[in-house]
Protein backbone atom coordinates (compact mmCIF):
# COMPACT_ATOMS: atom_id res chain seq x y z
CA UNK A 1 0.00 0.00 0.00
CA UNK A 2 1.37 3.34 -0.82
CA UNK A 3 -0.14 6.89 -1.07
CA UNK A 4 0.97 10.14 -3.06
CA UNK A 5 2.10 12.95 -1.72
CA UNK A 6 -1.37 14.71 -2.52
CA UNK A 7 -3.02 11.44 -1.06
CA UNK A 8 -1.25 12.11 2.45
CA UNK A 9 -1.22 15.94 2.16
CA UNK A 10 -5.37 14.93 1.99
CA UNK A 11 -5.31 13.42 5.58
CA UNK A 12 -3.84 16.54 7.67
CA UNK A 13 -6.19 17.83 10.57
CA UNK A 14 -7.82 14.42 10.84
CA UNK A 15 -7.86 12.81 13.93
CA UNK A 16 -6.90 9.17 14.71
CA UNK A 17 -9.33 7.71 17.41
CA UNK A 18 -7.36 6.71 20.48
CA UNK A 19 -7.31 2.75 21.27
CA UNK A 20 -7.93 2.17 25.00
CA UNK A 21 -9.69 -0.76 26.16
CA UNK A 22 -10.60 -1.64 29.62
CA UNK A 23 -8.60 -1.74 32.24
CA UNK A 24 -5.39 0.12 30.74
CA UNK A 25 -2.53 0.12 32.60
CA UNK A 26 0.46 1.18 30.22
CA UNK A 27 -1.35 4.46 28.34
CA UNK A 28 1.23 5.29 25.76
CA UNK A 29 1.24 8.43 24.34
CA UNK A 30 2.38 9.75 20.58
CA UNK A 31 3.07 13.48 19.98
CA UNK A 32 -0.10 13.96 17.00
CA UNK A 33 -0.76 11.12 14.39
CA UNK A 34 1.20 11.94 11.10
CA UNK A 35 -0.39 11.86 7.80
CA UNK A 36 0.18 8.23 7.00
CA UNK A 37 -1.29 7.40 10.69
CA UNK A 38 -4.43 9.18 9.54
CA UNK A 39 -4.80 7.87 6.35
CA UNK A 40 -5.21 3.94 7.48
CA UNK A 41 -6.61 4.91 11.01
CA UNK A 42 -4.12 3.82 13.01
CA UNK A 43 -1.53 4.87 15.58
CA UNK A 44 2.07 4.78 14.53
CA UNK A 45 1.42 3.16 11.03
CA UNK A 46 3.97 4.57 8.70
CA UNK A 47 6.28 2.01 7.32
CA UNK A 48 9.55 1.95 9.29
CA UNK A 49 7.85 3.27 12.72
CA UNK A 50 9.70 1.67 15.12
CA UNK A 51 6.89 1.60 17.62
CA UNK A 52 5.30 -1.99 17.08
CA UNK A 53 8.80 -3.86 16.43
CA UNK A 54 9.92 -2.22 20.01
CA UNK A 55 6.65 -3.67 21.95
CA UNK A 56 7.45 -6.96 20.31
CA UNK A 57 11.50 -6.73 21.57
CA UNK A 58 10.78 -5.76 24.92
CA UNK A 59 8.01 -8.89 25.02
CA UNK A 60 4.82 -6.03 25.65
CA UNK A 61 3.06 -8.20 23.03
CA UNK A 62 3.75 -11.65 21.92
CA UNK A 63 3.94 -11.34 17.93
CA UNK A 64 4.43 -8.64 14.92
CA UNK A 65 2.25 -5.89 14.53
CA UNK A 66 1.80 -4.52 11.23
CA UNK A 67 -0.28 -1.66 11.43
CA UNK A 68 1.17 -0.08 7.99
CA UNK A 69 -2.20 -1.22 6.18
CA UNK A 70 -4.39 -0.29 9.40
CA UNK A 71 -4.33 -2.14 12.38
CA UNK A 72 -6.77 -5.48 12.55
CA UNK A 73 -9.15 -6.40 15.17
CA UNK A 74 -6.81 -9.11 16.60
CA UNK A 75 -4.04 -6.42 16.94
CA UNK A 76 -6.47 -3.72 18.39
CA UNK A 77 -7.76 -6.91 20.74
CA UNK A 78 -4.27 -8.19 20.95
CA UNK A 79 -3.14 -4.54 22.66
CA UNK A 80 -5.80 -4.20 24.81
CA UNK A 81 -5.44 -7.29 26.19
CA UNK A 82 -2.08 -6.82 27.22
CA UNK A 83 -4.01 -3.70 28.63
CA UNK A 84 -2.06 -1.15 26.67
CA UNK A 85 -3.15 2.04 25.37
CA UNK A 86 -2.55 4.18 22.62
CA UNK A 87 -3.30 8.33 22.91
CA UNK A 88 -1.81 11.51 21.62
CA UNK A 89 -0.84 15.23 22.84
CA UNK A 90 -2.72 16.59 19.68
CA UNK A 91 -5.55 14.31 17.92
CA UNK A 92 -4.60 16.13 14.83
CA UNK A 93 -2.59 14.84 12.09
CA UNK A 94 0.22 16.53 10.62
CA UNK A 95 3.59 16.29 8.38
CA UNK A 96 5.35 16.97 11.11
CA UNK A 97 5.38 17.29 14.72
CA UNK A 98 6.91 20.92 14.14
CA UNK A 99 3.88 21.74 12.88
CA UNK A 100 2.42 22.15 16.23
CA UNK A 101 2.27 25.53 18.00
CA UNK A 102 3.29 25.64 21.90
CA UNK A 103 -0.24 26.51 22.74
CA UNK A 104 -1.82 23.72 20.51
CA UNK A 105 0.50 20.88 22.72
CA UNK A 106 -0.37 23.33 25.67
CA UNK A 107 -3.82 22.23 25.32
CA UNK A 108 -3.34 18.70 23.98
CA UNK A 109 -1.73 18.42 27.64
CA UNK A 110 -4.41 19.44 29.37
CA UNK A 111 -6.98 16.83 26.89
CA UNK A 112 -4.17 14.22 27.72
CA UNK A 113 -4.46 14.89 31.35
CA UNK A 114 -8.24 14.54 31.56
CA UNK A 115 -8.40 11.30 29.53
CA UNK A 116 -5.46 10.16 32.23
CA UNK A 117 -8.52 11.09 34.81
CA UNK A 118 -10.89 8.65 32.96
CA UNK A 119 -9.02 6.36 32.16
CA UNK A 120 -7.43 5.82 35.15
CA UNK A 121 -4.14 3.93 34.07
CA UNK A 122 -0.96 3.06 36.52
CA UNK A 123 1.47 4.40 34.07
CA UNK A 124 1.46 6.86 31.45
CA UNK A 125 4.46 6.81 28.82
CA UNK A 126 4.87 10.46 26.40
CA UNK A 127 6.98 9.34 23.50
CA UNK A 128 9.07 12.68 22.99
CA UNK A 129 10.85 14.71 25.58
CA UNK A 130 10.41 17.65 23.31
CA UNK A 131 6.85 17.54 22.77
CA UNK A 132 6.65 16.46 26.53
CA UNK A 133 8.54 19.65 27.97
CA UNK A 134 6.21 21.48 25.44
CA UNK A 135 2.53 20.41 26.49
CA UNK A 136 2.98 19.90 30.43
CA UNK A 137 5.66 23.03 30.85
CA UNK A 138 8.67 20.41 32.26
CA UNK A 139 11.72 22.47 30.38
CA UNK A 140 14.26 20.63 32.52
CA UNK A 141 12.22 17.20 32.50
CA UNK A 142 14.57 14.42 31.12
CA UNK A 143 13.29 10.73 29.96
CA UNK A 144 12.22 8.20 32.21
CA UNK A 145 10.06 8.26 35.32
CA UNK A 146 8.93 11.56 36.63
CA UNK A 147 8.39 13.07 40.10
CA UNK A 148 4.62 14.36 39.05
CA UNK A 149 1.76 11.84 39.06
CA UNK A 150 -1.41 12.09 36.99
CA UNK A 151 -4.56 11.25 38.92
CA UNK A 152 -2.69 8.31 40.57
CA UNK A 153 -0.49 7.51 37.16
CA UNK A 154 2.83 7.36 37.39
CA UNK A 155 4.22 9.29 33.92
CA UNK A 156 7.17 8.32 32.35
CA UNK A 157 8.72 10.19 29.36
CA UNK A 158 10.23 7.59 26.52
CA UNK A 159 11.70 8.02 23.11
CA UNK A 160 9.66 8.62 19.87
CA UNK A 161 9.89 5.92 17.92
CA UNK A 162 9.79 7.59 14.46
CA UNK A 163 12.71 7.71 12.41
CA UNK A 164 13.70 10.85 12.92
CA UNK A 165 15.00 9.93 15.96
CA UNK A 166 18.01 8.18 14.96
CA UNK A 167 19.87 7.62 17.41
CA UNK A 168 17.57 5.64 18.80
CA UNK A 169 17.40 1.50 17.87
CA UNK A 170 14.90 -1.30 18.23
CA UNK A 171 16.61 -2.24 21.50
CA UNK A 172 17.22 1.04 23.23
CA UNK A 173 13.03 2.05 22.13
CA UNK A 174 12.33 -1.99 23.81
CA UNK A 175 14.07 -0.92 26.87
CA UNK A 176 12.57 2.23 27.32
CA UNK A 177 9.09 0.56 26.62
CA UNK A 178 9.67 -2.47 28.75
CA UNK A 179 10.87 -0.33 31.47
CA UNK A 180 7.68 1.66 31.55
CA UNK A 181 5.43 -1.50 31.31
CA UNK A 182 7.01 -3.21 34.13
CA UNK A 183 5.92 -0.52 36.00
CA UNK A 184 2.81 -0.86 34.81
CA UNK A 185 2.14 -3.99 35.83
CA UNK A 186 2.04 -5.87 32.70
CA UNK A 187 5.70 -7.40 32.87
CA UNK A 188 6.73 -9.30 35.39
CA UNK A 189 10.09 -7.30 37.18
CA UNK A 190 12.33 -9.99 36.22
CA UNK A 191 12.16 -9.37 32.13
CA UNK A 192 15.10 -7.13 32.15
Amino acid sequence: MGFTREELLSFRDTEVPDLIGDDCRLLIVGINPGLWTAAVGAHFARPGNRFYPALYRAGIVDRQIDASAGMSAADRDLLCGRRVGITNVVSRATATAAELSADELRAGGRRLRETVRLVAPRVVAVAGITAYRSAFDERRAVAGPQTETWNGAQVWVVPNPSGLNAHETVDTLAAAYGAAARAAGILPESDV
